[in-house]
């Protein structure tokens, strides 16, 4: 019988770990449902369209654990195929510790967040390093940005997950409250409109009483 997929992240110690604590139970049933997928979906796909950052997890071969934050315009993290994501790596502040560690020790994790609908997704899988390949860099640049990046980093999936909602507190970009305000604008214009037209044919009868 083959492993289920979330042994990725369950290792033999945090299967202890959830035996002791209440949870392996759910976690096993979870397991012989099918669990965790391996394959980007058309709604992974479309959920990843519409970041404009995440967070990449890499370690180096010590196991010393590093966390950083890519941003960019919605859809700047690419879907290549079914297996493999693309991240543009532009000039920064020059430390490379992702592109160090890949280079020693390939795991690697995306954690991305939907923090107006209260989704987070997390995907484990390995990435190396890609410097010489002219038609992806040019596949991903930004024309209405930062140009052509200097790298890119490949990203092949192995498991992904959907976590629940608890604890995440909404936050919206410029971009989505400015969408927000429009039509809160619209409304309240429509609004001072009927207030006037209202002001207007009160004060018509109140003349036409006097008269």
């Amino acid at each position: 019988m083959n492993a289920p997929i979330s042994d990725i992240a369950f290792t033999p110690s945090v299967k202890r770990a959830q035996q002791q604590r209440g949870s392996r139970d759910a976690y096993a049933r979870m397991e012989q449902r099918g669990g965790w997928q391996s394959r980007i979906t058309d709604e992974l796909a479309e959920f990843i369209s519409q970041r404009d950052s995440f967070y990449l997890g890499s370690a180096s071969a010590d196991g010393q654990p590093y966390i950083q934050h890519r941003g960019g315009p919605r859809g700047f993290l690419r879907v290549l195929d079914d297996r493999t994501l693309a991240i543009p790596d532009y000039v920064g502040n020059a430390q490379y510790i992702s592109l160090g560690n890949l280079d020693e020790n390939d795991k690697a994790f995306i954690f991305l967040m939907d923090y107006p609908n209260r989704r987070r997704i997390k995907i484990w899988g390995t990435a190396r390093v890609v410097e010489d390949d002219a038609g992806l860099l040019d596949q991903l640049a930004d024309p209405d940005d930062r140009g052509r990046p200097e790298r890119a980093f490949l990203f092949e999936v192995s498991a992904w997950d959907i976590n629940c909602p608890q604890h995440i507190l909404p936050r919206w970009t410029e971009d989505e409250l400015t969408a927000k305000l429009a039509t809160l604008h619209q409304r309240i214009e429509q609004l001072e409109i009927e207030n006037r037209r209202l002001h207007s044919q009160r004060t018509s009868k109140q003349d036409i009483i006097k008269s």
